[in-house]
């Protein structure tokens, strides 16, 4: 599993209705209180973790982080510009051992079913949910699968965003 004490959180927001996308990009979905929440919490962090979709279709240019990529294929889209960018082609789970292993606490941003997967192999201790008023998005997902197993440590109302923290029972050690 993942090194010894290293955190492992997933960070994902969602449009009204449990939306992952609007116009194909998370970051539709995204308000300015999500933005500044976003940059604050990967300060927490020593490295980002995404999927090879994200890395195509999600604005990765720049990260204040090592950006761990999960793709079979050579990196491309904005990720592909990023100088902390790394192409890895492997397992989730043996991903965040090495992860974790080389930078400690890992932020995984990725897509739900990459989230998923994560929470499925009880891999997370830590799921950041952002719900945005955005209306009109695609690509819902159930918000009961998604907290399944967890705990709410937090919330916080921001002009409309609400910010939810909750901590995950790992299935391994």
């Amino acid at each position: 599993m993942n090194h010894q004490g290293a955190r492992v959180a997933a960070n994902l927001v969602l449009g009204v209705g449990g939306t992952t996308t609007f116009k194909g990009s998370s970051s539709g979905l995204s308000t300015p209180a999500d933005r500044l929440h976003f940059h604050e919490l990967r300060k927490e962090f020593g490295a980002i973790l995404i999927g090879g979709n994200t890395a195509r279709n999600e604005p990765y240019a720049k990260t204040p982080v090592p950006l761990i990529v999960l793709t079979h294929q050579p990196l491309s889209g904005p990720a592909a510009m990023n100088p902390s960018a790394l192409a890895w082609s492997m397992p989730l789970e043996s991903a965040i051992s090495r992860a974790t292993e080389r930078y400690g606490d890992l932020l995984i941003e990725a897509g739900p079913t990459l989230i998923m997967e994560a929470i499925e192999g009880g891999l997370l201790t830590d799921l950041y949910l952002t719900l945005s008023p955005v209306t009109g998005g695609e690509n819902p997902i159930s918000l009961d699968s998604l907290l399944n197993s967890s705990q709410e440590t937090s919330r916080q109302e921001v002009d409309g965003t609400l910010f939810l923290h909750y901590r995950l029972a790992p299935t391994h050690d």
